[in-house]
């Protein structure tokens, strides 16, 4: 498949360690969203966390090994999407900022790739707290997924609500149709 026309689905964080919740928003969405490629990327630098955290190599460890459970049952759910580890956040000096890696990804796979940042519903309600936050949909679309205690019709900060109304789909298929710039919130499943 080329590489200017493929879904690929982003799912980044500290991984301290990858648990279930990770593994279950990953499945999701590579089934609902038929990724052709899903990278599991660990922050290097996690710069909302303490330094109480395992050491970078060691939960890129873990994130791998996560991987290989991850495509087992991709493979027995027949699921054709293919399982990458990046480290690209980790090889990166200083905090790991999800802008800075959104924009390495847009260069690497190209203007027309189709880029899916994956996150729960949490991290949608403290997005305004991410540097540069605001710049990210220029280079990736958003699928969010429901989270038990997080309800997006009343905890949203002003500026998500905002963004929502602007950039919000309610069909998945509007993520395909462009590489960035959508946010697509699924309800069917709690991570």
């Amino acid at each position: 498949m080329n590489t200017s026309t493929k879904k690929i689905g982003i799912l980044g964080g500290t991984f301290d360690p990858p648990h279930l919740g990770h593994l279950k928003l990953a499945t999701h969405f590579a089934k609902v969203l038929q990724l052709d490629a899903l990278l599991l990327i660990p922050s290097g630098t996690p710069w909302q966390k303490d330094s109480l955290i395992t050491s970078a190599e060691m939960r890129l460890r873990l994130t791998e090994a996560a991987g290989i459970d991850l495509a087992r049952a991709f493979l027995y759910l027949n699921i054709p999407t293919q399982i990458g580890i990046d480290r690209i956040e980790i090889d990166r000096s200083g905090p790991s900022y999800a802008i800075d890696t959104a924009k390495a990804l847009r260069e690497r796979f190209g203007p027309q790739a189709n880029l899916v940042w994956l996150m729960g519903a949490d991290s949608l309600i403290k997005l305004p707290t991410w540097n540069s936050w605001d710049q990210l949909l220029s280079y990736v679309n958003f699928a969010v997924a429901s989270r038990p205690q997080y309800d997006l019709s009343t905890e949203l900060p002003k500026e998500i609500t905002e963004l929502l109304n602007k950039c919000q789909c309610v069909e998945v298929s509007a993520l395909e149709n462009s590489p960035f710039g959508h946010i697509y919130l699924d309800k069917s499943l709690s991570v």
